[in-house]
């Protein structure tokens, strides 16, 4: 295997590591995932789908280039509930009177597979704090980790294609 190669599976590996840690927090300290945090657990799933898929198939580059179109994703969406967070209690909130495309996602998503996608909490929660930092920090700096990973993986595979 290449080292381009190596790089997408640890992606892989560790978006799908990520996104059972979420699922096993969540059962395990009964957590209220709200729908920003049940969002990045989904973004997780296929980041990892993706990373494995160009780790081991010649759509490389065309899974590679969507790893790092859901990592900016999932990176807007943790910033963006990590913002919610850091302000006072009950002084924002990510629900509105018309449900929003991606809360509408997961509300279905939330039908189809309920031990996976319920949201059920409110996205402003500091539930769990680990290190000083709240589980949308860590989801923020694990989507960065994977989109600087995904660019260094891109351009090692143009260099040596």
């Amino acid at each position: 295997m290449s080292k381009t190669s190596y790089t997408w599976l640890a992606i892989g590996l560790g978006s799908a590591a990520l996104a059972a840690g979420s699922l096993l927090l969540t059962d395990w300290l009964g957590l209220h995932p709200c729908h920003l945090c049940i969002f990045q657990r989904l973004l997780f799933m296929l980041m990892a789908v993706l990373g494995l898929l160009a780790a081991f198939s010649r759509a490389g580059p065309v899974a590679g280039s969507l790893v790092v179109l859901l990592g900016l994703g999932g990176a807007a969406t943790a910033a963006y509930q990590s913002w919610l967070q850091a302000q006072p209690p009950a002084s924002v909130s990510c629900l509105a009177a018309d449900p929003s495309l991606l809360e509408r996602l997961v509300d279905w998503l939330g039908q189809q597979v309920p031990s996976l996608f319920l949201a059920t909490g409110f996205c402003a929660d500091n539930a769990l704090v680990i290190f000083g930092l709240s589980l949308a920090n860590w989801s923020l700096v694990s989507f960065l980790a994977a989109l600087v990973a995904a660019g260094w993986a891109l351009r090692l595979g143009r260099a040596h294609p």
